[in-house]
């Protein structure tokens, strides 16, 4: 792996006002809250579109009770992906602050 010669290394920690590392845990945090923010956006989309969360969406079976329809199973994938993602990067976000 390549390292960040020294002199960068401390021209930005001068520009960022604290050690590399820490200014690079941040930008990862800062970036994982955006993509945290699109899939919270998905999310309450879907809960107002279906009128529920995607638990009782899964549980009443509705790609199944409104037969094949590309929609319907176009959004429960993407539902469940945003789910999934919240839960993800919530994790992760959790564990890099730990870090600082």
């Amino acid at each position: 792996m390549r390292q960040i010669p020294l002199e960068l290394e401390k021209d930005l920690e001068e520009i960022f006002g604290e050690p590399l590392d820490k200014s690079i845990i941040k930008a990862l945090i800062n970036e994982l809250k955006r993509k945290l923010s699109e899939y919270i956006l998905i999310d309450k989309m879907m809960r107002e579109k279906y009128g529920m969360s995607f638990e009782e969406f899964k549980e009443k079976n509705i790609v199944e009770k409104k037969g094949y329809s590309f929609e319907v199973e176009s959004d429960y994938c993407d539902w469940e992906l945003a789910v999934d993602g919240i839960k993800t990067i919530k994790e992760k976000i959790k564990k890099l602050e730990e870090l600082l």
